[in-house]
């Protein structure tokens, strides 16, 4: 009976196989290569009756225009009968590259098939062909997106804006719904966006004509490298309306609507090395126009009384991306980490406002100390020159406290004074000890140091073996070095859990200085591809180095994205263990 059962089910199957077989589900496109702002027809077609409940791709990286449009066809030839049923949408695509639209599926004998896959390969926006009747070529000629860039020949570190407008001829076409498709990529530059809160209507022109125009978008750069820097094209989706010259039964002009892709194109930016000529010492790459001070709040202190010395420099510049100098105190003054603070508004002007570091010190003896001058140097590029500036020495004067090397007096000698012969100072009071010697042979304090070598030898055998054991753990003490070095880099970035955007920056500039120190090279000036490329051919393993470059990445987005502080602790952990394990490598 079981052998009858089996032999059912297989013959089931087989015709099941079969009756599947013979049916063709396939997808296909009108054509395969299109420009970023074409439109796409894509059919999915079944060639037998009964087939039901069509689930369609998602479309990713597509947007559907229309769809679907259901057709059918039957026709019978000599007796033979043929039948299609086709599902269309028109699409058109998102981004650049080689795209890949999913199956759709479609029930059919209560089987579920699927079509093939397609790949289309999507270009840059192509131009469209001159012609008066067609709304897109209208919408083409009256639609413009406008970069402004305020500077194409900037210093390294001199602060330029980009300023997105949209300009409409209102008179030939008007814009419906606008979406950003592609946005601006803005490699080898520092960047801010400033919000665009409302999109306000102006009057403008466009090549001599006419338009209104709305600013979309606003951003301040500031290049990290000298050569010719490329700033992405950005690109923006359109549905306009465009007149057909017929008005409607209550008189009001009838429009075609119409999607349209426009776009800025690549711009090119020429950045200037700043000049050797003149360049300081200390100079750290501050770009700008600054004032510095370094201002102590008192002078003098009190039995353990603190002093505030603040290093704070102001003015208009590349602010977020100086390093202040450092406080250099003398021996006797303890210093504490100092407090970072930053005050700074940003517009297209570039960024202004001050930034400082207090410093809190304790004199731990009393005495005179002079805390040395500091420097600082920038670059004025509307002068062309470099400025160094320099504080005055700081005199601490702490009265009170130990002496230096807890040194005492101790001339406890007394007066005697002497008048006509008699004695005025008599002695009353004596202290007497004993004359009797101490034998220190066979004392206790002799067993004691006798006894102590016998003590010192096992503890000194355990301390060399541990010493031994960790001297030749050669892969734990790779692994402890590299943790404190990890630990040194990010330090920085560490005390500024909470505040967003000065700990990614922290933790950018922390990874640039680790690479800089480990392979004596500027990162700061390079791609992020060189710098991959740098690794991998000091023959750091390529996970460590995508690693890496992945979150150089994610720290240049994060800062301007929503971020817990417990994503910036999980990055403060992926950062230390990423150093680590390229110090190890290295």
């Amino acid at each position: 009976m079981k052998f009858k059962k089996l032999h059912i089910l297989l013959g089931f199957l087989l015709v099941t196989n079969a009756v599947l077989a013979q049916v063709t589900f396939k997808a296909s496109v009108n054509k395969f290569k299109v420009g970023l702002n074409e439109r796409l027809k894509i059919d999915f077609t079944i060639d037998k009756q009964g087939a039901d409940n069509f689930t369609p791709p998602d479309f990713k990286n597509f947007t559907v225009l229309a769809g679907p449009s259901q057709s059918s066809n039957f026709s019978m030839i000599n007796g033979r009968t043929s039948y299609s049923l086709s599902y269309s949408y028109i699409i058109q695509p998102t981004k650049k590259g080689n795209l890949t639209i999913a199956s759709a599926s479609i029930e059919y004998n209560d089987a579920t098939i699927k079509s093939n896959t397609l790949k289309v390969n999507v270009t840059n926006a192509v131009a469209i062909p001159k012609d008066v009747n067609d709304p897109r070529y209208v919408a083409s000629q009256n639609i413009h997106l406008v970069a402004d860039i305020s500077n194409n020949n900037p210093f390294v570190g001199q602060s330029i804006s980009v300023v997105y407008k949209l300009y409409v001829n209102v008179n030939k076409v008007s814009v419906r719904n606008t979406r950003e498709t592609q946005s601006p990529a803005f490699n080898g530059f520092w960047n801010q966006s400033i919000d665009v809160k409302n999109l306000v209507v102006q009057q403008g022109t466009y090549q001599g004509q006419p338009h209104k125009y709305v600013i979309v978008k606003k951003s301040v750069l500031i290049p990290q490298k000298s050569g010719k820097l490329i700033i992405d094209p950005m690109e923006i989706e359109i549905t306009a309306g465009v007149p057909i010259g017929r008005r409607d039964l209550f008189g009001n002009m009838m429009y075609n609507n119409v999607n349209y892709v426009v776009t800025t194109g690549l711009k090119n930016i020429d950045v200037k090395q700043l000049p050797l000529e003149g360049k300081p010492a200390n100079f750290n790459g501050a770009v700008g126009d600054y004032n510095f001070s370094v201002i102590s709040d008192k002078t003098t202190l009190k039995l353990n009384e603190t002093s505030q010395i603040k290093i704070e420099i102001q003015g208009k510049g590349n602010l977020k991306l100086i390093d202040l100098p450092k406080l250099t105190t003398p021996n006797g003054l303890e210093v504490y980490e100092p407090e970072h603070k930053e005050e700074i508004s940003t517009s297209l002007s570039g960024m202004q406002g001050k930034i400082y570091d207090q410093y809190t010190i304790v004199p731990q003896f009393k005495g005179k100390y002079k805390i040395p001058k500091i420097e600082f140097s920038y670059f004025n590029p509307a002068e062309k020159q470099y400025h160094n500036l320099s504080s005055p020495d700081i005199l601490i004067d702490a009265p009170y406290g130990k002496n230096p090397g807890n040194m005492v007096n101790s001339n406890n000698k007394q007066n005697i004074t002497y008048s006509g012969g008699d004695i005025r100072y008599i002695q009353t009071k004596t202290a007497f000890t004993s004359a009797t010697k101490i034998d220190f042979f066979g004392s206790t304090k002799f067993y004691m140091w006798l006894l102590l070598p016998f003590l010192l030898i096992p503890i000194a055998i355990v301390v060399g073996k541990k010493q031994k054991e960790r001297a030749n753990d050669i892969l734990g003490n790779k692994r402890r070095k590299a943790d404190k070095l990890a630990r040194k880099y990010l330090s920085t970035a560490k005390k500024e859990f909470g505040n967003r955007e000065a700990f990614y920056i922290a933790l950018e500039k922390a990874l640039h200085n680790y690479l800089k120190a480990a392979l004596h090279v500027e990162t700061s000036d390079i791609s992020k591809e060189k710098i991959k490329s740098i690794l991998l051919e000091k023959n750091i393993a390529i996970e460590t180095t995508d690693a890496f470059i992945s979150l150089l990445k994610d720290s240049d987005f994060a800062r301007y994205t929503p971020s817990t502080e417990g994503k910036m602790k999980d990055d403060y952990e992926r950062a230390k263990s990423i150093i680590a394990t390229l110090d190890k490598q290295l």
